[in-house]
């Protein structure tokens, strides 16, 4: 399975991290979380489907390149964590709101 051509669509920006959804194609290949301190950069990478660890790190030098490396943040090292899995759901105040209407018959 190759990994060539990734992207990777920003959803939030913080002082010192990001987060972004990476696409391959139109399909979700999975996040990435990357928080920033004075001298290391985490990662936590998130992918909805299966990898051996060479398409993993292969993913990791993209992430590495286009999103760490541009960042104007020092990095003395880029430590990342990998998950395998799928995405069960994005909630929010909204949901709970919308459930607890449902609950009180509203």
């Amino acid at each position: 399975m190759a990994v060539d051509g990734l992207r990777f669509e920003r959803q939030y920006r913080t002082s010192h991290s990001e987060g972004y959804l990476i696409l391959d194609g139109e399909d979700r290949f999975g996040r990435i979380e990357l928080h920033f301190t004075a001298s290391v950069v985490y990662g936590t990478l998130i992918a909805e489907r299966d990898l051996a660890e060479d398409e993993i790190l292969d993913v990791i030098e993209q992430i590495d390149d286009e999103l760490v490396m541009t960042a104007d943040v020092p990095r003395d090292d880029f430590i990342v964590t990998v998950y395998q899995g799928r995405d069960a759901g994005t909630y929010s105040d909204d949901y709970f709101d919308d459930s607890e209407e449902d609950e009180s018959g509203s």
